[in-house]
């Protein structure tokens, strides 16, 4: 399983918190490539649901991530 960026922006939308299957479901109907369907299928499936992203991807950046002091420059 492997994540970049754009597969993982796929997911953005998603209707969280979703559950393995909801959000295997969500990237059919929404088009998304069959990396990211693959990925979601490789994992672990405890019945719990998935709050957000980070919790499939932790290093998935956030916008804090981008975020710098205007006023540095």
């Amino acid at each position: 399983m492997y994540w970049t960026l754009e597969l993982a922006s796929y997911l953005e939308d998603a209707p969280w918190p979703a559950t393995k299957e909801e959000l295997i479901d969500f990237s059919i109907r929404s088009g998304a490539p069959m990396e990211v369907v693959e990925n979601l299928d490789e994992l672990e499936d405890d019945g719990q649901p998935y709050e957000n992203i980070e919790e499939i991807w932790p290093d998935y950046p956030t916008k804090e991530d981008f975020f710098f002091n205007e006023d540095e420059y």
